[in-house]
């Protein structure tokens, strides 16, 4: 994920900071100079860095922050203030009116554009509207193929007429077609170039002036650091753009182009693209980036995906479930499965407030994922009856061998999962009543976090 090698660097210095009881401006001024180094590194523009750190040097060494009982805490909320104001501050809407509304995809060949304009209809669909994908783009060989075996994907309709018509005409009729079919929101996929050119802005334009979008989206790769802000000032001079779609930002990037987009352009980061799924398309709110790169998790999106991805009738059953006690093995199966569509574990993990991802390592999380398999198979393995009563399988070597051999693991594997459950249960019983943190969470009835989740992750 994008910013990891900034996070950690700007967390291991706000470590030393938070370890001092009284900070001097000696104390601030070295700090400071491990911020910088940090954000140059991850490729932000010179001149904000240097706007930056003057900006929380001035704050940090004010009197309401050396003389209070905890400094190093209140220069961490500091920075993560002007992360956040440098980032845009506040979340971006994208400008979809009423009625008909045309939104207008632009940007370099190789940004991802066409798989965007894919994720955008899907994630305007979960709002209830209804997209049509147009293909303009006439120049790229199977560009017009990729988007039509997007739109079959995710089931959106995709209006094409080949690669033998303009553009502009290709935008035209894919508004009027949307207009007689009742669709709302018309996403015009574009051609893009190697690099810019002046004939590409003027294809561009003459779309911008046929179709009159409410939206323009510039669609950039974050891989290209400070290049992506050049790219966007370029786009933005041509086609005033209403805002950025940043892609890649799952990838080994820096993440300079996104704390440096809105400063330096005055366009906000609408989206940003965090995977290769379609549903993987976020909406960009600063100040939870900002308190994702100071670990300091991000709770709210947590509970967002946890809601968007988990059916809350399932989660209230478990919910009651889990306080009644009668959490069987079918349960315990379920809860994985809802927690699976959330995504990998490693990006909630992102997401968990104190949680260093990086000190647990890849490998570790490789072999949580791989634990979760492997209860999976074995509790697949077991008869109806099993799942629902397991000390039918407790005591009953036979029943533990049949089970171990259909999954592909040993009977110690076996045991383990029947200890893991057990363990479980006297927990249950002991949290029963709503007493303690379990308790709390689970009286959110489908509410809460914790019955999002199931009440505890299944690891």
């Amino acid at each position: 994920m994008a910013f990891e090698g900034l996070g950690a660097k700007l967390q291991e210095t706000f470590k030393k900071l938070k370890g001092k009881g009284k900070l001097s401006e000696a104390d601030i001024k070295e700090a400071m100079k491990e911020v910088k180094r940090a954000l140059l590194e991850a490729d932000v523009n010179f001149r904000l860095v240097k706007d930056f750190i003057k900006t929380v040097s001035e704050k940090a060494t004010g009197s309401e922050v050396m003389e209070s009982l905890t400094p190093g805490q209140m220069v961490v909320k500091i920075v993560n203030d002007e992360l956040t104001n440098l980032m845009g501050g506040n979340e971006a809407e994208l400008n979809i009116e009423s009625g008909l509304c045309v939104v207008m995809m632009a940007g370099l060949q190789g940004a991802g554009k066409t798989t965007i304009s894919g994720k955008l209809a899907l994630h305007l669909r979960k709002k209830n509207k209804r997209p049509l994908l147009v293909a303009c783009d006439v120049y790229r060989p199977a560009a017009i193929k990729q988007l039509e075996v997007i739109g079959k994907q995710i089931d959106i309709p995709v209006f094409s007429m080949g690669d033998k018509v303009s553009p502009v005409d290709i935008a035209k009729a894919g508004v009027n077609h949307a207009r007689k079919e009742g669709l709302n929101v018309v996403i015009i996929d574009t051609a893009g170039r190697l690099q810019i050119d002046e004939e590409m802005m003027e294809e561009l334009k003459e779309i911008k002036a046929a179709v009159k979008p409410s939206e323009i989206l510039l669609v950039v790769d974050a891989m290209t650091g400070q290049e992506a802000v050049n790219v966007a000032k370029t786009f933005d001079e041509a086609l005033d753009v209403g805002g950025v779609v940043l892609t890649k930002l799952d990838g080994d990037t820096k993440g300079g182009a996104a704390l440096s987009i809105k400063a330096i352009t005055g366009k906000p980061i609408k989206l940003i693209g965090v995977g290769e799924k379609m549903s993987d398309l976020e909406v960009f709110h600063p100040d939870r980036m900002a308190s994702r790169i100071l670990g300091m998790g991000d709770v709210l999106s947590l509970i967002e995906k946890a809601q968007a991805a988990i059916d809350e009738k399932d989660a209230t059953e478990l919910a009651e479930k889990m306080m009644k006690a009668e959490f069987t093995l079918e349960d315990y199966l379920k809860s994985m499965e809802q927690m699976k569509k959330m995504g990998p574990m490693s990006k909630m993990l992102e997401m968990m407030p104190g949680i260093d991802k990086n000190a647990i390592g890849d490998d570790a999380l490789a072999k949580g994922e791989k634990e979760l398999k492997k209860m999976e198979s074995i509790i697949y393995s077991m008869t109806v009856k099993e799942r629902r009563n397991p000390a039918l399988v407790e005591k009953n070597n036979s029943r533990k061998k049949r089970i171990a051999n259909g999954s592909g693991v040993s009977i110690t594997d076996v045991n383990k999962l029947l200890k893991q459950y057990d363990m479980m249960k006297k927990m249950m019983k002991q949290m029963k009543g709503g007493k303690g943190l379990f308790g709390q969470m689970m009286k959110g009835k489908g509410k809460g976090l914790g019955s999002l989740l199931g009440g505890k992750l299944p690891f």
